[in-house]
């Protein structure tokens, strides 16, 4: 409960107005209804009054009143929590900030409270210290205790003189729950963690989720969203101190958490601040009155004890991943972290208790923000902050860098120091005996002079305090002192330039020089991976060393990862590679690059350039692509080609797909290597390095005509600069004769080469950089000797190492920048930059990030994306560095006429959108590489016969009765059952809004793979259904029927390891039954195969959303059609399908089938062919599934051999089940939707057609589903007795399809005409008539009566009526009338009127 009491000016104290718990509950009765809105009346106009009315904006409480949460009875759940931390923000606004830094798993804001005069701007002089509490969401004390730490700050600001110049001083940040969603679930009492809520939403433990040095986190990032967003904020804050509070026991624990060997207890993993840290811990210990006995005394651990209330934390226990390491090694903060309580969630009665054990550690622990060293750093030229430099402590191996303004802040205990400042492009200045004192910190400011001023050494002066006027702290005991590296010439700045007059410069120092390698011999591949692993083991911070994969004797293809968070992309950073050895005779390269990681590892932190490169680029350097040919290669070798290629005596650089020319010799394992490897990473630059003659080489390599001749690319001046960056800093290479005694006539001016027009080289390894990725890679010749004696490689070195540096350099020119959303600015992957005039597009990586190599000069850029607009500006690159161009892309929407693309997004409900990001997810970056490595299960492959067969379906359903249903499409010739296994969370209930895939294997008996991969996919969902929650979800929200073999006589025949016989490739009626699929009767000359029509059935009761058919013989995905047709109707969607399982496989989107038995030899582009343009033929299962099912289909060929050995399975399964997976996430893409009429009633059987071409039809319920290509689509929706709709939707290839609504009118058109239209011309049309035959009646009934009168003159007997009867019934009237009556009739009459006349 709040009180608070107001002061005026001539005024008693005012009485109590407001009550915190009437606000956080919810109304019921009148009376807490008036409270409330008295409450808010007073707050809004009360308190601004007495504002007014005192002058300065401050409110004054009783000494008597309450001054923290007074109700320490209950918890607060999250909407109270944010009730409560909004009110108090708001009614404190002068010192009170609160914001969110990001969501939850379950979108429940991550609240952090900033407290500190003007709490609104970010202000110099003020270090930022943070607490965190509730990571762990069944450990509530922290998040109670934080809460009332707010309170406190606040309501104590400006009456008690320690709080107030706290918060005056100090910029601090309060985050009283990490983990809401896990809080929600916890419950009260709960002291083990028994009832859960200890991790996220997604079963993640948020304390082992951050980057860890010593070990590599496999965690999914869409699974830790609160790690992504405390990271993101320690990064940008800067903070120097923090505290993260749990329970559990109650101890304070500090860094590091785990060690490299991972001892689980009693190691001691040290930090180079240890003692520090252990300060900062008994800081916290010493004043908790429990804490600090070290005897916490919990029930499940009564002797366990820690002495002084401190602990290592691996010492403790092993915790990898942990949050605290992270912000020592990440950030410029120290963290330790504080167990409060033994019960983790104890019951509401015990919170005043923890609240005042915690209280005074919380306010002393925050004051330690103000030890040791701060100060700014200042450009000497101009006085303007300086930020981003390196703060170092000599002796201590941990440096912090200065903020925004150049301030910074390094917590040192009691002692003498020498600190230094360096910066790049500036001249280092370091300060010796430096005094840090108990108390306030130590101000010692840097002033730096630019490299290239009169001084040119790095400088270094003694310490010398002054008393100083008012610091930014106001604190007058405070010791300070200004240092520059200027000379009196240039000035001095600061508040103390008397401190350093001209005659205390020392004299000039010696230029700094790095440290060089020392390690120069040749390196065999096992002394080449004990280097490795050595370097990456002893800098883990900025080493990292991986796999790319294994040579063709299974070596592995290492690479080192040098940066400052080595393990991650960061966007914004580029990545650059450097690849040696490629030819396994040419070792320089191998031997300089082993060199430069040593140089790179020891000069980080105290050589500027190497530490700037490092902070700003990720750089991966592969010493060797050919372990296998170094291995034979010979020490002394000149020219010579022994070891050149790899162990199958393939040059690998003559091996890569070529834009000119077929590559017919299979692909070897080293080039598949690198190809995922450029695939899987966005670099930006790269180079080659080999040996044998001594210039840089650019693209192309070859030609059309495979001419010796210049062969110029779209970026031929970028490629020209960043090869002369090489060339010139080798001054052997630069003057453009190299091997004079090799090859005498041989010159390159500036020592650089068009690779063609040197000689021509296909299937190089550059070319294929630039055409297929988003990297610029050229070949770098460092010598003319291929394998030179060992006493040479430090010359080697010397020519090199500048230009192995400068030329790094070169990634960071150009244009680079972000293409996000503008509006929820989230980043746009694939999005394409297209430079006007430059025939080259680079695309943007996962986050939307991108770098475009460019040489300085204005130039026209393009940023476009699927589904957004694109936006085009003007950009200028400067002569040195790069030019920052972010684009913000809108949308393409429409209004409800569809009249422009819609945006199917608009129409999303929350669960929609939660799944949309479940697609994502999965769509985007390593989510379907990480879901493969989650699911690891154990496997038996074999391959099984009919009976098997069988058994394993029967076992599934047996097993797995709730996800799984067995039916029988029908029975092959010789009476064995084609099986249909479908797979869903409600196998035996129609569910026409999930979208449906069908698997197909087996059509050919002699193909069995496709049959065995589809049953140990059956067996992999089914097994990890309700294990693994993305498993679980794709089971949940799709319909999964698998036909794993649909000619089981044909396999019967087969034999294993049969990799081209034909033997069970057809039916037992010796039918291929891919070529037996007819819709039309006219086309069909016998009846079907019984095989052919149970699957034709099935495909036939439509509903399905994607096919695939499982194949063998060839390495590559087909689409529709394998009959002649031209143009295919929908190819770019049926292509877009196979292009997704191609890439998700690791070889078949190389383009490489490499299958020497047929004819698809040499580069498939992406792996993906017209299946008519492989095999044209009638009758296919994929063309009757397209044109009579409405679904479209795809093959996969999954290898060369048909029937390979059973040895082969885990590989083949291996290799496809990613691919497997990507389809059922793309099942959930493209457009879907119901479409009803105005009253809301569902339109079963309208067909909704796509582009103008393919059809499908809505199910029950009037839904409907279609996979497109990403884009912008057309759809038309008909029903019979409706007015036709049309809408233009956008599909992306990484959303889920959302769903739209298409509501019918009815028709009110008559042939194509307005029904009123219509209506009133038949109306005036049947008048006309109407009135037309009533004339006619008319006349002919005057007529009639004349004919009548005669009749009956003549009718004078009785015999002449008898007659006419007679006649009528004998013939028809017409008869009668037309010959005798009439006849009679008028000769009677002539005869009458003759005896007339006689008379």
């Amino acid at each position: 409960m709040f009180t608070f009491s107001f002061h005026k000016s001539g005024c008693s104290r005012g009485k109590r107005v407001g009550n915190m718990e009437t606000y956080l509950r919810e109304p019921r009765h009148t009376a807490p209804k008036l409270c409330v809105s008295l409450f808010v009346f007073l707050l809004f106009v009360v308190v601004p009054i007495t504002a007014l009315s005192v002058g300065e904006a401050r409110l004054v409480r009783s000494n008597t009143a309450a001054k923290e949460v007074e109700d320490h009875t209950k918890y607060y759940n999250y909407v109270q929590m944010t009730r409560l931390l909004k009110f108090m923000a708001l009614k404190y606004s002068h010192i009170a900030n609160l914001s969110s830094i990001g969501q939850s798993v379950q979108g429940r804001e991550l609240w952090v409270m900033r407290i500190t005069k003007d709490p609104n701007a970010d202000v110099p002089g003020k270090p930022k210290c943070k607490y965190v509490g509730n990571m762990h969401g069944d450990e509530t004390i922290s998040r109670q205790v934080l809460v009332y730490l707010v309170d406190y700050l606040l309501t104590r600001y400006g009456e008690d003189p320690r709080i107030t110049e706290l918060v005056t001083s100090t910029d601090i940040y309060i985050m009283p729950s990490m983990n809401p969603d896990g809080f929600e679930r916890s419950r009260e009492g709960d002291c083990s963690g028994d009832a859960g809520g200890r991790s996220n939403a997604r079963n993640v433990d948020l304390n082992r989720s951050f980057p860890d040095q010593f070990d590599k986190i496999n965690v999914q990032q869409e699974d830790i969203p609160e790690v992504t967003a405390v990271i993101k904020w320690i990064l940008e804050k800067k903070f120097v101190l923090s505290g993260n509070l749990h329970g559990g026991t109650v101890v304070a624990s500090y860094p590091f958490d785990d060690s490299a060997s991972h001892v689980m207890q009693g190691y001691y993993s040290r930090s180079v601040d240890d003692n520090l840290f252990k300060h900062l811990a008994l800081t916290y210990a010493k004043n908790h009155p429990v804490m600090r006995t070290g005897e916490p005394k919990c029930p499940d651990t009564p002797d366990e004890t820690f002495e002084d209330g401190i602990v290592n934390g691996a010492k403790w226990y092993d915790v990898p991943g942990g949050m605290q390491d992270y912000n020592y090694l990440n950030g410029n903060c120290l963290e330790i972290t504080m167990e409060l309580s033994c019960c983790k969630f104890p019951p509401a009665s015990e919170l005043k208790k923890e609240w005042d054990y915690n209280r005074e550690s919380l306010i002393a622990y925050l004051e330690q923000v103000h030890i040791g060293v701060r100060g700014y750093v200042k450009e000497a030229t101009n006085g303007t902050a300086l930020p981003d430099v390196r703060i170092m402590v000599a002796g201590i191996n941990h440096n912090l860098t200065t903020a925004q303004f150049g301030d910074y802040y390094r917590l040192l205990l009691p002692g003498t120091y020498n600190v230094s400042a360096i910066a790049t492009g500036y001249m280092s200045m370091t300060v010796v005996g430096v005094q840090v004192v108990e108390g306030k910190a130590t101000e010692l400011n840097f002033t730096l002079a630019p490299l290239g001023n009169e001084h040119t050494g790095d400088i270094t002066v003694p310490f010398t305090p002054t008393t100083t006027g008012p610091t930014t702290t106001s604190d007058p005991d405070s010791t300070s002192i200004e240092t520059s590296s200027t000379t009196s010439e240039m000035g001095t700045s600061g508040a103390n330039e008397s401190s350093t007059p001209q005659e205390a410069w020392p004299p000039a120092q010696p230029e700094h020089q790095p440290i060089q390698p020392q390690d120069f011999r040749h390196h065999h591949y096992n002394d080449m991976e004990l280097f490795l692993r050595r370097y990456s083991n002893g800098f883990r911070s900025i080493a990292h060393l991986y796999s790319i994969g294994k040579s063709a004797e299974d070596r592995e293809l290492y690479v080192m990862v040098i940066s400052d968070n080595p393990t991650v992309h960061e966007p914004g950073e580029p990545e650059f590679k450097y690849i040696a050895n490629m030819h396994g005779n040419e070792v320089v390269g191998r031997e300089l690059l082993l060199n430069l990681i040593e140089y790179l590892c020891h000069n980080y932190g105290s050589d500027p350039e190497v530490t700037q490169l490092v902070n700003t680029t990720r750089i991966h350097i592969m010493p060797s692509m050919n372990p296998d040919g170094y291995e034979i290669a010979r020490e002394g070798d000149v020219r010579g080609y022994t070891g050149r290629n790899n162990s199958n005596n393939f040059d690998l650089n003559r091996n890569f797909p070529d834009q000119f020319t077929t590559i017919t010799e299979p692909r070897q394992p080293e080039t598949i290597a690198v190809m995922n490897w450029l695939k899987s990473y966005p670099f930006v630059l790269s180079a080659n390095l080999h040996g044998g003659s001594l210039v840089v080489n650019y693209p192309y390599d070859d030609d059309k005509q495979g001419r010796t001749e210049y062969s110029k690319c779209p970026d031929d001046k970028v490629f020209k600069q960043v090869a002369r960056a090489y060339s010139q800093e080798n001054a052997l290479m630069h003057k453009g004769h190299p091997c004079e005694d090799l090859y005498r006539s041989e010159f390159f001016e500036d020592g650089i080469t068009n690779g063609a027009n040197w000689y021509n080289v296909p299937g190089g390894m550059q070319d294929w950089n630039y055409l297929n990725t988003n990297c610029f890679e050229v070949t770098i010749e460092l010598g003319c000797v291929k394998y030179p004696k060992a006493q040479h490689l430090p010359l080697y070195w010397d020519q090199n190492h500048r230009a192995l540096l400068q030329y790094i350099h070169q990634v960071h020119r150009g244009v680079k920048g972000m293409v996000i959303d503008i509006k929820d600015g989230t980043g746009i992957p694939n999005a394409t930059i297209t430079v006007e005039e430059i025939d080259h597009q680079i695309t943007t990586h996962l986050a939307g990030d991108y770098w475009r190599l460019l040489v300085p000069g204005t130039y026209h850029l393009t940023a476009s994306a699927q589904g957004y607009n694109s936006v085009k500006i003007y950009a200028t690159v400067p002569e040195e560095g790069v030019e920052l161009v972010d684009f913000r892309l809108t949308r393409i929407r429409s209004d409800p006429n569809g009249q422009a693309p819609m945006d199917p997004r608009a129409t999303q409900d929350p669960a929609e959108e939660v799944f949309q990001s479940f697609i994502k997810d999965l769509s985007l970056g390593q989510g379907l590489e990480h879901l493969v490595q989650s699911t690891v299960t154990e496997s038996s492959f074999r391959y099984r016969r009919y009976k098997e067969l069988s058994e394993f379906l029967r076992g599934l359903t047996f097993n797995f009765p709730k996800i799984t249903s067995l039916h029988s499409l029908g029975q092959s010739v010789e009476y064995r059952t084609i099986w249909a296994l479908e797979i869903s969370n409600k196998p035996d209930e129609p569910e026409t809004a999930e979208p449906k895939i069908r698997l197909v294997g087996g059509i050919h008996g002699n193909a069995p793979v496709g049959t065995e991969l589809l049953l140990e996919f059956a067996a992999f969902l089914c097994i990890n259904y309700g294990k693994n929650p993305t498993i679980t979800r794709l089971i949940n929200e799709t319909r999964i029927v698998i036909l794993p073999s649909i000619n089981p006589d044909g396999r019967e025949l087969a034999r294993e390891k049969q990799c081209t016989s034909t033997v069970g490739m057809t039916n037992t009626h010796g039918k291929d039954l891919d070529t037996d699929f007819f819709g039309n009767a006219s086309q069909r000359v016998v009846e079907a195969q019984p095989e052919t029509r149970a699957v034709m059935d099935l495909i036939l009761e439509r509903g399905f959303t994607l096919s695939v058919a499982l194949d063998g013989g060839s390495l590559l995905a087909t689409y529709p059609y394998d009959k002649p047709v031209q143009p295919v109707e929908n190819e770019e969607t049926l292509k877009y399908l196979a292009n997704v399982y191609a890439r998700n496989h690791p070889k078949m989107h190389l383009g490489d089938t490499g299958c020497s038995s047929n004819d698809q030899m040499g580069n498939i582009p992406d792996g993906v062919l017209r299946a008519a343009e492989r095999q044209s033929h009638m009758g296919s299962m994929k063309d009757f599934s397209v044109d009579f099912g409405h679904c479209p289909e795809i093959t996969v060929y999954t290898g060369c051999c048909l029937f390979p050995p059973a040895v082969q399975l885990a590989t083949l399964w291996a290799e496809n089940r990613k691919a497997l997976l990507s389809m059922l996430v793309e099942v959930h893409k493209g457009v879907r939707g119901v479409v009803k009429d105005k009253s809301g009633k569902p339109i079963v059987g309208a067909m909704i057609v796509l582009n103008g071409g393919v059809r499908v039809f809505t199910a029950e319920g009037g839904y409907f589903h279609a996979l497109l290509a990403p884009g912008n689509h057309n759809i038309e929706a008909v029903a019979d007795g409706y007015q036709q709709q049309r809408q233009e939707v956008v599909v992306s290839s990484y959303e889920a399809a959302s769903s739209i609504i298409i509501e019918f009118d009815m028709d009110n058109r008559i042939f194509g005409l307005p029904r009123e239209f219509v209506v009133a011309t038949a109306a005036a049309s049947m008048t006309a008539l109407v009135v037309t035959a009533c004339i006619i009646w008319c006349v002919c009934s005057a007529k009639s009566n004349q004919q009548k009168d005669g009749f009956h003159r003549l009718r004078q007997h009785r015999d002449d009526y008898e007659d006419e009867i007679r006649l009528t019934s004998m013939g028809s009237k017409k008869s009668l009338l037309s010959n005798e009556f009439q006849d009679e009739s008028e000769s009677d009459e002539d005869a009458l009127y003759a005896n007339a006349d006689k008379l």
